[in-house]
């Protein structure tokens, strides 16, 4: 049995309580917040203040750090990799190497293991550009994200004077991704990619088409993209835009001869972003677990664990069925 402690409880830390039940061989010691312990609302799991994961050292196998990439995981990972066999889902893609490289170290000093970066972008999107680059070297990869909620950009839409709440979705232009699929390389844009669609709902009063505008114009979220901003009530976006559903497509279009066109496509349908982000960061608490007992210390990502590591299954019958 694994045994699993949550680090954090917000929608990734409920998942990935959830997604636990539906593993027998592993088992949730409790889940360690920073918040009052009364205050968080678990559903059915022991909660401790975070000062109190230590006292628990030798009943825990692996440590699942549920926080966020901007603040929580830069000083968390590496500091818990201290004590603990960890997992993250760091997804600041331009800062891996450097949190990798923090983390490896502590991991090495203190004999732990940390898999870092998972989930499903960077993650098991990670995984299906790196097997199409290599079985196709002469071709082009294409990421898209969606359709689904952009947590960052639905801040930023709320953030506007005058806007009560907001939800934004990033939504793949289905046009190009059908030529990719038909074998067309092409030279994209972001523009070319995606589009951005926005339910607002404003103060009472507010300039709807001045704030349309400056949507619109706002750099670094909307002016890149083509953005449609829609304004509705609040029991509007209660029913229907607050939900958390996401997905995407990764294409890599290549050639295996002279005329000769091959397209891989990997995608996924998501109801629950952090849902299922969740259940991927336990497959690869198992992993790091197994690591851990064939002493393999350091930092690890997706790229570096074979798949066997994740199944709760025995090699030898993974080979008899899946091979």
């Amino acid at each position: 049995m694994i045994r699993v402690a949550i680090i954090g409880y917000g929608n990734l830390g409920r998942g990935v309580e959830r997604s636990l039940k539906q593993n027998p061989d592993m088992k949730l010691v409790g889940i360690f917040t920073r918040r009052a312990p009364e205050a968080v609302p678990a559903e059915g799991a022991a909660v401790y203040p975070m000062d109190e994961l230590q006292k628990k050292k030798d009943e825990i196998d692996v440590c699942i750090l549920c926080g966020g990439s901007a603040t929580d995981l830069p000083e968390q990972t590496p500091e818990i990799t201290k004590r603990f066999n960890t997992v993250d889902s760091f997804d600041t893609h331009a800062k891996i190497p450097e949190h990798f490289e923090k983390v490896n170290q502590a991991a090495k000093e203190n004999q732990t293991v940390s898999v870092i970066s998972t989930g499903w972008d960077p993650g098991l999107f990670s995984l299906n550009r790196l097997y199409a680059q290599s079985i196709l070297p002469v071709g082009q990869t294409y990421t898209f994200w969606g359709k689904g909620v952009s947590q960052g950009h639905s801040d930023a839409l709320r953030r506007i004077s005058g806007v009560v709440d907001a939800t934004q979705y990033t939504i793949p232009n289905s046009e190009v991704i059908e030529k990719l699929k038909a074998g067309e390389t092409l030279e994209l844009t972001t523009r070319d990619k995606h589009f951005r669609e926005c339910f607002v709902v404003l103060e009472e009063g507010a300039d709807s088409e001045g704030i349309r505008a400056e949507i619109v114009a706002m750099p670094n979220y909307f002016a890149d993209y083509n953005t449609e901003v829609h304004f509705v009530s609040q029991e509007e976006l209660n029913q229907n835009h607050k939900a958390m559903p996401h997905g995407g497509t990764v294409l890599h279009t290549g050639s295996t001869h002279e005329g000769t066109k091959q397209v891989v496509e990997y995608n996924l349908h998501l109801d629950s972003n952090p849902e299922f982000t969740a259940s991927v960061l336990v497959a690869y608490a198992r992993a790091c677990v197994r690591l851990a007992k064939e002493q393999q210390f350091g930092a690890f990502t997706v790229l570096d664990i074979a798949p066997k590591y994740l199944s709760p299954i025995a090699a030898d019958i993974l080979r008899k069925e899946l091979l």
